[in-house]
């Protein structure tokens, strides 16, 4: 178990991670200088939405071998929306580096991950990379790393972090920020003696908790986690263990270590290795995987908990089927059922309607990327805005969730930022200015956040970041304005015209362009004024004899709004969905009839009123 040593990577979008990772694999020798290597750069970011979006969603593995030990790599994600997929990543590690970028410094996204890393007691390693850089500024950062330490309430021994230098994109780590040569060697040894070996509790028989879980077509379940007691064998008693509850019973058959990004097959693994288990198809993450029922079961480390849900329901639409293959309430019930098993921060219900679904998370973000891999994988599917989750106290008030929310923004930005987290009932709790740039500290309700990732990136021009992690349930802040605008919505089934366009584009921003298929009750726009307004985008120039053709010449049509799929979640009201298919993403009004919307809304009034 000495020969083992178990580290994450902790670090901001662009910081340089994944190519981090990917050189350890290479000096190494995991990858021979020979072997070609598939997507070369980002190794680790093996979701093709990770490789879009530049962030890590689900936590990974690999491993690397230096100087006969075993040196296992826990990727961490590093937005705030997946912190399920952090804790139980820290569960399995001793120690982790912190890679921040020499002239930016750590970021805000940072913080979430570091600060539950620190709690978990990780030995801290920093790598301030990206050092042949221009501007670079390595005693700035060294500066900025250390504050940021005392302000995450760091133990004295965490203070004290050792640090290299490095650029994981030309392959060296130095103890000399002017050094320009060399590899990694020195923070390799660097791991090796600041990293404490795994501890093997005492007792009889093995011990696993498991923190992640896979699929195998041929093996079923695959359950991963760190060994924390004895030794596994291929063909040893399997038994699941949720607290003291035995959930299943079987035996081992199949286990795995990581070598590279590869799962290797092995016949025995020992205290201090991570390893995946196969042998109980239903195996849950949170559970024990112990040799028998009469061991007790591991404490799991709590989450934060889900703050948000969002409804996903059967397309009942004009297009229904046109473009995905799986569309129905099984299938997608399927699907759902299958994430809310592998992924711990996400839970699926039914409701009393057979075709929607209900699935609780940290924040849209995350719902957002399962829609993405859904579409991805055919499905076709309706989503709702996000509802934040309530809860009662024991006097029966209602109390909701409050976000300690960390953003930077460029400094001219920073009034019209204070005000719009004013009237969304934020309250701002510290700032820290830097050159051109302002930290901020708030806390701010949950439904308080919704579409304000969309809004701070209008009032920044593009350059805000925001992280968040749970803070506490207090009592409702009252009300929050929602979205200002109504729609345009169309009343009539057709292919959108220049034409028309035309005629619209003075009463709002556009969704839609010419030549886009249309249905009554679609979102074709957003309305300058408060109200929805019904409009016919697919209206033709009335031919005559003297102007018989001509349709489109001469028209400027402006920009249309181009909203991404979590954008557009957070951009919708509580009476719309987002249509997502393989292809195509719509907005519309739940219930498409102009006149049946008309009744739904004057009988809403009418039950608020009694209420």
């Amino acid at each position: 178990m000495d020969q083992i040593r178990n580290i994450a990577i902790i670090a901001h979008v662009d910081h340089g991670k994944t190519t981090l990772v990917d050189c350890f694999l290479k000096q190494s020798g995991t990858f021979r200088s020979n072997q070609a290597i598939a997507q070369e750069e980002r190794i680790m970011d093996s979701m093709d939405l990770e490789r879009e979006k530049g962030i890590t969603i689900k936590a990974k593995n690999a491993a690397f071998r230096y100087r006969d030990h075993h040196i296992n790599i826990v990727d961490t994600p590093g937005h705030a929306d997946f912190g399920g997929e952090v804790e139980r990543s820290l569960s399995m590690i001793d120690g982790v580096l912190l890679l921040v970028d020499a002239k930016d410094g750590p970021q805000a996204q940072t913080r979430f991950v570091l600060r539950k890393a620190l709690e978990s007691g990780a030995v801290p390693i920093v790598v301030i990379n990206k050092i042949d850089r221009d501007h670079a500024r390595p005693d700035w950062v060294h500066d900025q790393i250390l504050e940021l330490f005392f302000a995450l309430d760091a133990t004295e021994e965490q203070l004290d972090f050792p640090f290299v230098y490095a650029s994981a994109k030309d392959g060296y780590a130095s103890h000399d920020p002017n050094s320009r040569h060399g590899d990694m060697t020195p923070l390799f040894e660097m791991i090796l003696e600041q990293v404490p070996p795994p501890r093997a509790k005492k007792g009889d028989g093995y011990q696993l908790a498991v923190a992640n879980v896979d699929y195998s077509d041929y093996l079923g379940r695959i359950a991963f986690g760190k060994i924390s007691r004895g030794t596994i064998r291929v063909g040893d008693p399997l038994y699941g263990l949720q607290n003291k509850t035995e959930t299943a019973a079987g035996k081992v058959t199949a286990l795995f270590h990581f070598e590279g990004l590869k799962q290797i097959q092995i016949e025995e693994a020992h205290a201090g290795d991570i390893v995946g288990v196969t042998g109980l198809p239903d195996v849950l993450i949170g559970e024990t995987l112990v040799d028998s029922p009469e061991r007790e079961a591991l404490p799991f480390r709590p989450i934060d908990p889900p703050t948000i849900k969002m409804a996903f329901a059967v397309n009942n639409g004009p297009f229904a089927g046109q473009d995905g293959k799986k569309v129905t309430a099984r299938q997608i019930w399927d699907r759902l059922e299958r994430e809310g098993r592998a992924n711990v921060s996400v839970q699926v219900a039914q409701t009393n309607i057979s075709t929607i679904f209900h699935v609780t998370g940290r924040g849209s973000m995350q719902i957002a990327v399962l829609v993405e891999q859904m579409r991805r994988e055919g499905y076709e599917v309706l989503v709702s805005r996000p509802e934040v989750l309530r809860h009662q106290d024991e006097k029966g008030r209602w109390l909701e969730p409050i976000e300690k929310v960390f953003l930077e923004v460029p400094k001219d930005s920073v009034g019209d930022i204070m005000e719009a987290l004013a009237s969304r009932k934020g309250n701002v709790t510290n700032m820290i200015a830097d050159r051109d740039r302002m930290t901020l500290e708030a806390l701010v309700p949950t439904r308080g956040l919704i579409g304000f990732e969309v809004e701070l990136l209008n009032l920044t021009r593009g350059e805000g970041l925001m992280s968040h992690l749970f803070h506490e349930y207090t009592p409702e802040l009252g009300e929050i304005p929602s979205r200002r605008n109504g729609m345009l919505v169309s009343m009539e089934d057709g292919e959108v015209t220049s034409y028309a366009l035309d005629q619209l584009q003075d009463r709002g921003k556009l969704l839609v362009v010419p030549g886009d298929k249309v249905y009554k009750g679609m979102i074709v726009g957003e309305n300058l004024r408060d109200n929805d307004l019904p409009v016919n985008p697919v209206r033709t120039k009335h031919l005559t004899n003297i102007r018989s053709q001509g349709d489109g010449k001469g028209i400027i049509l402006k920009a249309p709004l181009n909203l991404s799929l979590e954008r557009a979640l957070e951009y919708i009201a509580t009476d719309e969905y987002v249509e997502a298919t393989p292809s195509t993403l719509r907005l519309r009004k739940k219930i498409l009839d102009e006149h049946a919307r008309k009744r739904a809304k004057k009988t809403l009034a009418a039950q608020t009123a009694e209420t």
